[in-house]
């Protein structure tokens, strides 16, 4: 299972499940005085960029990959911006060519003498940071269903497609064990579909990343989205493990209280998929 080759006859999809409930306005509890809002659409946008210059070839962006990002909280849809806005799927290409807008950030930068100086760069946004209403996770997770069970009916030979989830806690729509079981029944012939979860939290607890336990998580919340992660493919835990995490054949794609280092690897991580061709 996990080896199909990722082609442009033979695209994946990536789903991101967008937490942005009224909760996601707190602090982060790493201690980096941002909102958690804030830092998961940073984390998100960067990703977004990165695979858009992993797949840039001469004549343009591969679509190796297909991404929908659904944000929950007020309510629950697509949460792409700009020309993107409301649509549920979109190539990488377009993607590539329709950010909704361009930010002017400062980024460290070589000076060529051993020091680095600061540097104007244009950051891409295609999601905006939201935080309004409650936490229909359950919701989502069946709307992540109808967009699986969609991409799976057109490409039945994919690597089977990766469901990440973003939250900072409790769903207000009932427990969504029964939804996260029925996405992760959804495959491929290559493999059940992929759910990992991402708890960012407002406690100041350390991170833990990618257990293969529940024991040392702190509240049920964690418990739950813990016991809601599939398990890393063998490709995706190798990987996992040159990045310097602790891992067995039984870690789980799950990460919790990520500041923005451990929200930026644990998106590398999840959409680590096998050699493009």
């Amino acid at each position: 299972m996990y080896s199909a080759e990722i082609s442009r006859a033979n695209p994946t999809s990536f789903v991101f499940l967008l937490d942005q409930s009224a909760s996601m306005q707190d602090q982060i509890g790493s201690g980096e005085g941002r909102r958690k809002s804030d830092v998961v659409a940073d984390a998100l946008n960067r990703l977004l960029q990165e695979l858009t210059i992993k797949c840039a070839k001469e004549e343009g962006v591969r679509d190796y990959f297909y991404v929908s990002v659904i944000g929950y909280g007020a309510t629950v849809g697509p949460a792409l911006g700009g020309s993107l806005a409301g649509r549920d799927l979109v190539a990488l290409s377009e993607i590539a060519t329709s950010p909704a807008k361009l930010e002017t950030r400062s980024k460290k930068m070589p000076d060529g003498a051993g020091g680095l100086v600061d540097q104007e760069i244009k950051f891409p946004i295609w999601v905006n940071p939201v935080a309004n209403g409650g936490t229909p996770m359950s919701n989502a997770l069946t709307r992540a269903q109808s967009v699986v069970s969609g991409w799976l009916n057109d490409h039945p030979a994919c690597f089977p497609p990766v469901v990440l989830n973003l939250t900072d806690g409790e769903s207000t729509d009932g427990d969504p064990t029964n939804p996260a079981e029925a996405l992760r029944q959804l495959a491929s012939v290559d493999g059940p579909t992929l759910l990992f979860n991402l708890h960012v939290s407002s406690d100041a607890a350390p991170a833990i990343s990618f257990p293969d336990s529940d024991v040392a998580l702190p509240n049920q919340y964690a418990r739950t989205l813990f016991n809601l992660s599939s398990t890393l493919p063998d490709h995706m835990r190798t990987y996992a493990q040159q990045q310097g995490c602790a891992v067995s054949d039984g870690t789980r794609g799950f990460v919790f209280n990520a500041d923005m280092t451990s929200i930026v690897q644990f998106l590398d991580i999840g959409t680590r998929a096998s050699d493009l061709r």
